[in-house]
Order: C-alpha cells, then structure tokens, then sequence
C-alpha cells in the first residue's frame, strides 16, 4: 500500500512537470514580439522578429498601419520595424505580417483599443509572461506535493532496527 501511495505521488510530481512543459517551450519558441500589445490610434508600435536569420533586412505590414521596413537591432539575428496606429483606427484586432528572404513569411496580432480615458488598464500582461507564470506555478506545485511525499513517508512511525 504504501509503495503504490509512493508511486501516485511520484506519477502526479511528474505529470504536473509535464503540463508546464508545453507553455515554457511556446513562450521560447515565439518568432515575433510586438509591444505594446494592446494599443491606442496614435501610438507607435514597435515589433522585433528573430525569424529571418542572418538576414539584416525584412518587410512588414500592419493591416491598420500599412507598409514598414525591418532593419537589425541592437542584437544580431534581430530586425526591428516601427509603424503608428492611425488616429482614426477602429478598436479590434490588427493582424501584422513579416516577410523576409528567401522565403520566410510570420503574423502576429496585437489588440487596438480605444483611447484611454484616465484610467489605468489592470491584469496579468502579455500572454508571454502568462505561460511564464503558469510554468513557475507549476513548479511551486510540484515543490509543494514532493515535500508533502517526503513528509509523508518520515511521518509514518515506524520503527525499523
């Protein structure tokens, strides 16, 4: 009884791991990063993208914002491009599509919302860094059950000699 209460332990220990897993592997594998995620007509919107390689020269083009160029960042592998919100924008999704040689093409989406009217917007932030706390959360769960395991079997008072 008590190696099969050990075993569902150690089982749930690494299930747990495993459904965190996927989340880390996304938030690492993203190709473009746009910021701000959700923004007002007027602002501008600043995107990176490390998907075309070596290459040190792209194109983009925001639905709501047209036509951009990506140029190499600070870093190497990365291009950077810049577009404005237009003023008369509509709130909804703006879907941004990257091209660059040969053939590598990317979208991603970001939230136009309407102006601010003073307040200030709450919650969790970027899905990014929502993945990155549910794998945290994760692995505080499966802290929390291994050391419920190792209590359990210290407290068994048995005695052995």
């Amino acid at each position: 009884m008590r190696m099969a209460r050990a075993g569902l332990n150690i089982a749930l220990v690494f299930g747990t791991l495993a459904l965190s897993v996927p989340a880390a592997v996304a938030a690492e594998e993203s190709d473009i990063s746009i910021s701000p995620r959700n923004a007002a007509p007027g602002t501008t919107v600043t995107v990176t993208t490390t998907a075309c390689g070596k290459e040190t020269y792209g194109k983009g083009e925001s639905e709501t914002g047209g036509k951009f160029h990506l140029l190499e960042g600070d870093q190497k592998g990365v291009l950077v491009g810049e577009f404005q919100v237009p003023e008369d924008a509509s709130s909804g999704l703006d879907t941004i599509t990257l091209k660059c040689p040969p053939r590598v093409k990317v979208t991603g989406t970001h939230r136009i919302s309407d102006r601010p009217s003073g307040a200030v917007e709450a919650g969790f932030g970027d899905p990014t860094d929502q993945s990155t706390q549910l794998t945290i959360g994760g692995l505080l769960l499966t802290g929390a059950i291994a050391g419920a395991v190792a209590r359990t079997r210290r407290g068994s008072g048995t005695v052995r000699t």
